[in-house]
């Protein structure tokens, strides 16, 4: 029954985007986490689920927790043609981190900028070596001497380096920090140098710190704003602040592989181990002490190097992707990188589709044209049961005197009524709901699209036509949702007359209220839907003239 196959399929999409927008306000909308006035693990700033690598003794060796201090030192520049940083000569933290590819999401005269220590933020990077010692610790509060003032890299050149040296009575300890041209992963490797006496046993320690403000809050949207983990047990994990914050953390502490990161919109910084260096290690993350004026949490991947005899050394080799949620090259980086691309729920069906859009996108350098594409070849692959669904509604349109005349005659045995019109769509071999399924099917795909939208970086400032400048944004000059109400509209003229005089209405304000929610949906996903719509309209045109039944383009009337 085509009256009833468009009702459910509106009340369908309508509902799914009414749950969704439901959910992310909420999301949205809750309270941020205060500051913990219990004893509890996190809320001192310890570790929390942490435990001694396996392959070394059990270890005494404390972490640095005063989280909000920031770098005193001088800033150093490194840059090559993708990221420039600032590297502190206070710890050799990694203070700053502009993406120069990449324009600020509110201001787009500057770079967006990942870390910084400006404006009451913090978001760094660091890394150092503690001991069972104290006094063989050099941590992100050690003073080191830099070989440049500046390191650039030149015209020419593929790469650039910045080396860092700091020593005290037991240990040295020389960094050296690295940036390839083409490339947001700096190479930072840690030589130790076994100065002392007696044979030392250090662990490395790379930390991400950042305070839990979310600078890419939506009303329509969000997104994960925080800490990962990954490791073959559990797999991708977030680590939410507010769990840090009440120490409900939860992940496998004691893993010989994985990485750590911190995760935002479309951007994501990662410590990790080249080639998926298996080596073991122990996974920690802190949350803010109880005095602190700033919410700042901070997670860590402490690494053993092994024994280091007097007058030896040793290195770890280790690298820190700052940049963009580029799945290929995450992917490359190190094994579920890519995972940090969030989909939610839908991962199962976006990443096809988005591995379906990159492809197309090969042939055709424009992401919007590539969703028309798409959305083009979903309606050529569903055209087999989008046939069968038309021709199912070209019948009910056949049917509708028929129908009106049951309604007169039963009028007032909605019983007789009902059994009677279940009869004629049997001898008329008409299935009532054919024209629900290939929108069943669509919707997963809709959905799906919505979440690629919303967190594939690729489509953040991807223009489409002169007003479009932006797919990941709404459209704010509402063509597009406008475009979208008269499509709908449209259909709805050339479907079957809903039998009910209620339902008649509400299938007429129904693209007008649906138009309305669309207005804030990113401008892609509304694209996507205009497209829909006019290709189901040519389909359903040439099976209404294949059923010689004629077209009404008009406010639905009493058929005849």
């Amino acid at each position: 029954m085509k009256n009833l196959s468009s009702r459910t399929i509106l009340w369908l999409v309508f509902s799914a985007s009414i749950v969704m927008l439901w959910q992310q306000w909420n999301t949205a909308h809750a309270p941020l986490p205060v500051a913990a006035t219990s004893t509890s693990t996190a809320s001192n700033a310890s570790s929390v689920n942490t435990a001694t690598a396996s392959a070394t003794p059990a270890s005494t060796a404390v972490l640095p927790t005063n989280l909000s201090v920031k770098p005193a030192g001088q800033s150093i520049v490194m840059k090559n043609d993708k990221i420039s940083l600032k590297v502190n000569t206070e710890g050799g933290v990694i203070e700053y981190a502009e993406l120069l590819d990449y324009r600020d999401s509110k201001d787009k005269t500057i770079n967006e900028v990942l870390f910084t220590t400006e404006n009451n933020r913090i978001y760094v990077s660091r890394s150092g070596v503690i001991d069972n010692n104290a006094a063989n610790n050099i941590d992100h509060k050690a003073v080191f001497t830099a070989s440049a003032t500046e390191a650039v890299l030149q015209e020419g050149a593929n790469d650039v380096s910045l080396v860092l040296t700091s020593s005290n009575s037991g240990v040295k300890l020389t960094k050296t920090y690295t940036l390839h041209r083409g490339s947001y992963v700096l190479d930072v490797n840690h030589e130790i140098d076994n100065i002392g006496a007696t044979a030392i046993q250090p662990q490395v320690y790379l930390d991400l710190t950042r305070d839990s403000v979310d600078l890419d809050k939506s009303f329509f949207y969000s997104t994960y704003n925080g800490p990962v983990i990954y490791n073959a047990e559990d797999k991708f994990n977030k680590v939410a602040f507010s769990d840090i914050l009440k120490g409900d953390a939860k992940f496998t502490a004691n893993a010989d592989n994985g990485w750590t990161g911190m995760l935002q919109h479309y951007f994501v910084s990662a410590w990790v181990l080249p080639n998926n260096e298996v080596r073991a290690r122990e996974f920690a993350v802190a949350a803010p002490k109880k005095d602190d004026k700033e919410q700042v949490y901070s997670v860590r991947q402490i690494i053993p190097v092994g024994s280091i005899a007097p007058a030896a050394k040793a290195q770890l080799a280790t690298q820190l992707y700052v940049g963009p949620q580029d799945q290929q090259v995450l992917g490359a980086l190190a094994t579920g990188l890519e995972r940090s691309v969030d989909y939610g729920w839908a991962t199962l069906i976006a990443t096809p589709i988005h591995w379906v859009m990159t492809f197309i996108h090969q042939f055709i350098p424009n992401w919007g044209w590539t969703i028309v594409v798409l959305t083009i070849l979903m309606k050529l692959a569903l055209f087999p049961l989008t046939a069968a669904s038309y021709k199912s509604m070209a019948k009910m349109k056949l049917l509708a005197p028929r129908l009106k005349a049951l309604q007169e005659t039963h009028k007032d045995d909605r019983m007789k009524m009902n059994q009677a019109t279940m009869e004629l769509y049997k001898s008329e071999k008409v299935n009532p709901a054919g024209g629900c399924l290939p929108m069943l099917i669509q919707m997963p795909v809709f959905l799906a699209l919505y979440y690629v939208l919303q967190s594939a970086v690729e489509m953040r400032g991807a223009p489409w036509l002169g007003w479009v400048q932006d797919l990941s944004l709404p459209d704010h000059f509402y063509i597009l949702p406008a475009l979208m109400v008269v499509t709908m509209l449209v259909q709805t003229r050339l479907n079957p007359k809903p039998a009910d005089p209620m339902q008649a209405k509400m299938m007429t304000w129904m693209p007008l209220i649906f138009g309305v929610t669309f207005f804030w949906f990113p401008a892609g996903l509304v694209l996507y839907w205009v497209v829909s719509n006019t290709f189901s309209i040519f389909q359903q045109h040439f099976m209404n003239k294949k059923f010689g039944i004629k077209d009404s383009l008009i406010p639905l009337k009493e058929e005849s």
